[in-house]
């Protein structure tokens, strides 16, 4: 007899392997039933819909991806070594990426913009946590007295986050690490320069 919570885990990994290699809209369920080896039935005792199956692979997605990182910026000792995590993260994505197919929060915003409510939702969710997350370090930064009292927080969040999604998208398309290393060089300048000194 089956475990139903290793059937629901085996549905999610293999659904958001494929939604974020194929795409969401290009995903079917029979894509996955051919992937998992489950019946369309089985997929449907766990998950309502193809909507909720494609909110939380999303979720799934991103909490791999958020615990990973989160590890690493919790290691490093200053604001500094914190964003250096960040940028190595985002650095490295070319030669091992962390999952196929590129940022699952970037590949989920390009698709919610034809659609997909409940997708966009979540990708909503993903990019105010992202937000939060770079945000709380460099309040945190402040009041350790490692970074200027003067920074412009809001600027410097959609800055970091605006960049590196971007440098990840023009990498991938160009097939080549320097979009996202130059951005890096950019972005560790902004850091420095924001340094307390």
């Amino acid at each position: 007899m089956r475990d139903p919570e290793q059937t629901k885990n085996t549905i999610l990994l293999e659904s958001a392997n494929l939604f974020n290699t194929q795409g969401y809209k290009a995903t079917s369920i029979s894509d996955i039933t051919k992937a998992t080896g489950f019946t369309k039935g089985a997929i449907y005792r766990h998950f309502e819909s193809k909507a909720d199956l494609e909110k939380h692979a999303l979720q799934q997605l991103s909490t791999m991806m958020f615990d990973r990182l989160g590890a690493s910026i919790k290691a490093a000792p200053d604001f500094e070594q914190k964003f250096e995590a960040i940028f190595s993260f985002f650095e490295q994505y070319m030669e091992s990426p962390f999952y196929e197919g590129g940022c699952p929060l970037m590949n989920a915003a390009v698709e919610v913009d034809d659609g997909l409510p409940e997708l966009r939702t979540e990708a909503r969710n993903i990019l105010q946590q992202l937000k939060t997350s770079v945000r709380t370090l460099v309040i945190n930064g402040i009041e350790n007295g490692q970074v200027r009292s003067n920074i412009d927080t809001e600027a410097f969040v959609h800055i970091v986050i605006g960049s590196l999604e971007g440098g990840i998208m023009m990498s991938k398309l160009e097939g080549k690490r320097s979009p996202i290393q130059f951005i890096v060089a950019h972005l560790r300048t902004l850091v420095a320069k924001n340094i307390q000194s």
